[in-house]
C-alpha cells in the first residue's frame, strides 16, 4: 500500500475559553511548560514538548475549551495478549522516528503488540484530532437504526434548525457524511481568510449555534453531490444533525450506545466548541486500548450481545468508496478514508491513526506528535509499517 496523498486534519483550535478542569491535579513541571505555550495562537505555534504536554490532557488545560464527560463501562471488554509479533526493523527506531506516543496492534482480537513513549501509559489519555470524524459518522447511523434520522437521502435541512433556505435545502445527509455538498468550503490552513481558520471564532448573533450560523450562510460552488471537499465544518454540521435529531449530546449518545455496551475501560472527553457543544470533527479524548477496542467494534460490524446496533451493511458501505478524492486506489467514505484492497483508516493531524483491515482481523493504533500537523515521509513510513505487519501475518498462515 503506498499512500501518496496528503491527508488533512483541523487545525485550528480556540484556546479562549477558562475550563479550569483538574488543573491543579497536573504536575508542576507540565503546568510551567504548557502554561508557556501561546495562549491566543493555534496550537501549529507550539513546541514539540508544549504539545507533548499538551496531548495528554487537552480537557485539563485552563485556557482550553470546555468538555464533555464519555463514561467509562462497568463490564470491560478484555483485550487478550497474543502471540508477540516479530518484526523485521528496529522499533526503537521507529518509535523515535514517528515520535510515537503510543502502537497497539489487535489482532483476531489479541493483543499481539502494544508499546508506549512520550511519558504516555495505558491508563492516560491522548486527543484523537480528526479521527473523531469517523466516530461521529458511526453516531449518524445508530441514529438511522433508531429512526432519529429516517433516511440518508433527507435533506440536512429537514433536521438543523436554521438551515433551511441555505445552500444545504438541497444537500442530502449523506452528501454531508462523504463530504460531497459542493457548499463552498476553504480548508486552507495557512490563510486567515479561510473557512476553517474563521468558523471556530464565529460568534452567533441569530440563537444559532456557531457552527449552524456560519455554515447556512456559505454559496454553493459545485452541484450538490458532484464535488469531494475536505471540510471540517461539515463534520461539526454533522455532530448538530446528530443531536438535534436525537435530543442527546454527542457525548450522551457515544456512551450510551458504544461506550458502556462495548465495555470500554476508561473514561473519555470530547472537547467543545466555544458555544458549548461538542466540536464532532476533531478531539476525543481517550486511551490508546479503548482507541483500539472502537476498532474491534468497527470489525465486529458493531455488534454489542450480539445484534448490531447499526443498520445492516452500515460499514460495508461507509468504510469504502463513496467519493473519489483524487488519488487512484483511494477514496473517502462515510468519514472514513478507504483504500482499494478494501482497508481503510480514521486519520489525525500529529500521527493520530486507527487503521482497519477487515480481511486479517487486525486493528493497527497509533498516538503521536509528528513535528508537524502533516508528514508525508514519516506517513509513507508508517504505511510500510503496517504493510510489514501484514505480510508477518499473512506467512503465519
Amino acid at each position: 500500500m503506498k499512500i501518496v496523498f496528503k491527508w488533512i486534519g483541523i487545525t485550528s483550535i480556540t484556546l479562549a475559553l477558562l475550563a479550569g478542569i483538574g488543573w491543579s491535579s497536573i504536575g508542576p513541571d507540565w503546568r510551567a511548560l504548557i502554561s508557556e505555550a501561546p495562549q491566543n495562537n493555534d496550537l501549529l505555534f507550539w513546541s514539540q514538548s508544549q504539545r507533548e504536554a499538551a496531548f495528554k490532557m487537552m480537557d485539563k488545560v485552563p485556557w482550553m475549551v470546555k468538555s464533555s464527560v464519555i463514561e467509562p463501562s462497568p463490564t470491560l471488554r478484555e483485550l487478550s495478549d497474543g502471540e508477540p509479533l516479530v518484526f523485521d526493523i528496529d522499533m526503537d527506531n521507529f518509535f523515535a522516528k514517528q515520535q510515537l506516543a503510543g502502537a497497539l496492534i489487535l489482532h483476531n482480537g489479541e493483543v499481539r503488540y502494544e508499546r508506549y513513549g512520550l511519558g504516555h501509559s495505558p491508563e492516560k489519555r491522548w486527543t484523537s484530532f480528526s479521527v473523531a470524524k469517523s466516530f461521529t459518522s458511526t453516531l449518524v447511523g445508530i441514529a438511522v437504526k433508531e429512526g432519529y434520522i429516517k433516511s440518508l437521502d433527507d435533506s440536512v435541512s429537514d433536521y438543523i434548525k436554521g438551515m433551511q433556505g441555505s445552500a444545504y435545502d438541497n444537500v442530502t445527509v449523506a452528501q454531508l457524511l462523504t463530504m460531497t455538498s459542493g457548499v463552498q468550503w476553504n480548508e486552507d490552513y495557512g490563510d486567515p481568510q479561510s473557512d476553517v481558520a474563521k468558523f471556530g471564532t464565529h460568534v452567533s448573533n441569530d440563537g444559532l449555534p456557531s457552527i449552524v450560523s456560519y455554515m447556512r450562510k456559505l454559496p454553493r460552488a459545485y452541484p450538490a453531490g458532484e464535488q469531494w471537499q475536505y471540510s471540517t465544518g461539515e463534520t461539526n454540521l454533522i455532530g448538530v444533525l446528530v443531536s438535534q435529531a436525537t435530543g442527546r449530546t454527542l457525548s450522551q449518545y457515544l456512551t450510551e450506545k458504544i461506550w458502556k455496551p462495548f465495555g470500554m475501560e476508561s473514561q473519555a472527553s470530547w472537547l467543545f466548541s466555544p458555544d458549548g457543544i461538542e466540536m464532532s470533527g476533531c478531539c476525543i479524548q481517550a486511551s490508546l486500548r479503548d482507541f483500539a477496542r472502537y476498532g474491534l467494534f468497527v470489525l465486529e460490524d458493531g455488534t454489542i450481545n450480539n445484534t448490531s446496533i447499526l443498520p445492516d451493511g452500515w460499514f460495508a458501505t461507509a468504510t469504502s468508496k463513496q467519493a473519489d478524492i483524487g488519488y487512484p486506489g483511494f477514496g473517502y467514505g462515510y468519514q472514513w478514508w478507504t483504500f482499494a484492497d478494501g482497508s481503510f483508516t480514521a486519520r489525525g493531524i500529529f500521527g493520530q491513526t486507527i487503521f482497519i483491515d477487515p480481511k486479517r482481523q487486525l486493528v493497527v493504533v497509533f498516538n503521536g506528535n509528528w513535528e508537524n500537523a502533516t508528514e508525508q515521509e514519516l506517513n509513507k513510513q508508517r504505511f510500510e509499517f503496517i504493510d510489514s505487519v501484514r505480510k508477518s501475518i499473512d506467512q503465519e498462515k
